[in-house]
């Protein structure tokens, strides 16, 4: 079985710092990957080689057995991968409506005479209130994207994602700067992807209650290296894990006392 998004050691120098280092991964259809690490592991540049937003140094990217390493982020959009960013990524002076209505007609292929476009397209209005529903913005819809709080301005990146109807959907932190109270809202929104099996999830993350509630499988990076990769409680047990993501050092073993004479 072709698996849906897969890395094959892959990997990007900054002049001669290593940030990813020949990391080979594979990701199947229906599955959430969580992708964790302590600052500077080389998490969101993994997903920037993924997604085509810096060109890698060495190693591939394949789509369903393409190679894609090549192709520009554009291009990989419009094959299918989705990117949700560590930092809202929106049109600031368009309303939360239009941001949605243009990701619904990037999707039908419509172009992007807005004004032309919506008159004779009711169904594709319809497409985009569904998303602003799904994430709770209705009631926000002619606001100005830019004058939203933070976390609204998440929330609206997952409905512009969500209507791009990708196969792969990678979030970088989706929760970051969100208040408590936001928080469910996304996490919810992430558990009806997953729960439809048509979707690869790739969920890079730091809060471990997130982690263990969604993920099927966790990658561990450290300083740009896969360093585990499996099961959730099988990787969050091991040593390396302990000691590199958790800081937890492991006690050095006793020596042996000497013997009394």
């Amino acid at each position: 079985m072709t698996d849906a998004l897969s890395s094959t050691g892959l990997g990007i120098r900054f002049g001669g710092h290593a940030a990813v280092d020949g990391v080979t991964a594979a990701f199947g259809a229906g599955t959430l990957t969580a992708i964790v690490g302590p600052n500077g592991a080389g998490k969101t540049t993994y997903f920037n080689l993924l997604s085509g937003q810096l060109r890698a140094s060495a190693g591939a990217v394949h789509l369903k057995g393409e190679d894609i390493t090549r192709l520009s982020a554009a291009q990989r959009t419009s094959r299918g991968i989705g990117r949700a960013f560590q930092l809202t990524n929106l049109f600031p002076r368009l309303t939360v409506a239009e941001n949605v209505r243009l990701a619904v007609q990037s999707r039908h292929s419509a172009g992007f005479n807005m004004l032309a476009m919506w008159r004779g397209r009711r169904d594709l209005i319809e497409q985009a209130e569904h998303y602003l529903q799904e994430v709770g913005l209705a009631h926000r819809r002619a606001d100005v994207s830019s004058k939203l709080p933070h976390g609204d301005k998440r929330k609206l990146e997952v409905a512009i994602l969500m209507a791009l109807e990708p196969e792969i959907l990678m979030f970088d932190e989706p929760t970051a700067g969100m208040s408590v109270d936001e928080v469910p809202v996304i996490l919810e929104l992430i558990r009806k992807l997953k729960a439809r099996g048509d979707k690869t999830i790739l969920l890079v993350e730091h809060k471990m209650d997130v982690i263990h509630s969604l993920a099927d499988r966790i990658v561990v990076l450290h300083n740009g290296r896969l360093v585990a990769d499996g099961m959730p409680a099988e990787v969050m047990a091991s040593a390396i894990v302990q000691e590199a993501y958790l800081g937890v050092k492991r006690p050095a073993p006793k020596r042996a006392e000497a013997a009394h004479a």
